[in-house]
């Protein structure tokens, strides 16, 4: 297979199943972590709504999900590339963070959570999922 095929290949697996692991976690978080009572966390303007009633507890898995996804697309593109793991992994990393910046904008949430989500959850995630893979 040619090399710039199977990067493709490579990248578009990586985010189909980083995002597909980031979305199942979301699902199941509130069966894990209630949500504050009241809340109707399905919409976006439930969401912003009940952002001023969530606790510390209520951003975990949100955070997880960033980061875990992250993770997942990292690795799987990193070790279905033909050559560059690294940067495959750390592209995967920088298309997530824009995700994340857009969700941001979207759905305001506490500085303390946007710093460490941004901060932590992708570019670093990208990077160790790359090295994980280790190519």
């Amino acid at each position: 297979m040619h090399p710039i095929l199977k990067n493709i290949i490579a990248v578009v697996a990586g985010l189909l199943l980083g995002g597909a692991v980031n979305m199942g976690i979301i699902i199941l978080s509130d069966g894990i972590i209630a949500p504050p009572e009241g809340a109707d966390l399905k919409t976006m303007e439930g969401l912003k709504a009940a952002m001023p009633l969530m606790e510390p507890k209520h951003f975990l898995l949100p955070f997880l999900a960033h980061a875990l996804g992250t993770l997942v697309g990292a690795f799987i593109a990193a070790r279905l590339a033909a050559n560059h793991f690294m940067k495959w992994g750390l592209f995967i990393g920088a298309c997530f963070l824009v995700g994340g910046i857009a969700n941001i904008f979207m759905l305001p949430s506490p500085i303390w959570f946007t710093v460490l989500d941004l901060g932590v959850a992708y570019l670093p995630m990208g990077y160790i999922g790359a090295k994980l893979a280790n190519r």
